[in-house]
């Protein structure tokens, strides 16, 4: 009998408990499949037992032989990443309460203004604005862990070789149905330049200049588009102090002693002293 209870045991994978009663599968040796399938299935039918809901088996790009035969026993694709593929399943015979996979992509704009009142911008070698003349405020894609006021800055640094400070969020826009059907953020960030001297990407930037603000808002790319219009309405007025954007000050929650950016408006130009000092 205790045999038997050690060869069950064996034969149930290896799993954590999340929060909601769902289980977290780790595969961590080659398996065929047919030894795969006998264990999920004695696995299942343990967890259902237990009263247990959602399966989450993260299998490793090594293991994607078993990738089938985890979709024929109902499991379905929730997510891939360039290393593995997450796979679900829901236990009970109600509808899942699976949360969806990350539905939005954010990006920011940077604007960067010297001393003289002049922005920096670019020409691009690629993408939409390749050949059109359009000089345009640098732009990128923040990375996975990356706070979007240390992505503005690292996108300035890449693009145009400026080293620059956060100051303020000024804006940001929504949108939907954009990169693979997802939705999509994009933070317009004001940046203080910490050196001047350009020295552009090479591999994505045809060129890069200080323009004066008033003639990057002039272009007529930009005054025909309602949004580019209103961007660069609010970059003129930020440039002569008729406009305060969203500071940003660490702050840590109820759920994680990690600290964590909170974006807000300063009720006064004395606040947002404090805290960009902060």
């Amino acid at each position: 009998m205790v045999n038997r209870v050690m060869e069950d045991k064996k034969q149930v994978f290896e799993a954590d408990e999340d929060a909601y009663g769902g289980m977290n599968v780790h595969i961590k040796e080659s398996m065929e499949s047919i030894q795969f399938i006998a264990m999920l299935r004695t696995s299942i039918s343990q967890w259902t037992n237990q009263g247990k809901k959602g399966v989450w088996i993260k299998l490793p790009i090594e293991h994607a032989n078993l990738v089938n035969d985890a979709v024929k026993e109902g499991f379905w694709y929730h997510h891939a990443e360039a290393t593995y593929l997450m796979l679900v399943y829901w236990i009970p015979q109600t509808p899942h309460t699976i949360p969806a996979n990350a539905s939005h992509r954010v990006g920011i704009g940077a604007l960067v203004i010297n001393d003289n009142g002049e922005v920096l911008v670019v020409q691009e070698k690629n993408g939409t604005f390749k050949g059109t003349g359009v000089w345009k405020l640098l732009t990128g894609v923040v990375d996975e862990g990356e706070d979007i006021c240390d992505a503005a800055v690292r996108e300035v640094h890449e693009e145009a070789g400026i080293t620059a400070e956060f100051v303020e969020l000024l804006a940001f826009r929504q949108s939907h149905k954009s990169f693979f059907g997802k939705s999509d953020l994009f933070f317009v960030c004001m940046l203080k330049p910490l050196s001047y001297k350009i020295q552009k990407q090479d591999s994505e930037i045809q060129d890069a200049q200080w323009m004066p603000l008033e003639e990057y808002a002039a272009q007529p790319f930009v005054k025909k588009h309602e949004m580019f219009n209103k961007i660069a309405e609010i970059c003129l007025a930020k440039k002569d102090n008729k406009y305060n954007g969203f500071s940003k000050v660490l702050m840590t929650s109820a759920f994680s002693a990690k600290s964590n950016y909170l974006y807000f408006q300063p009720k006064s130009r004395i606040e947002a002293v404090k805290l960009y000092e902060f």
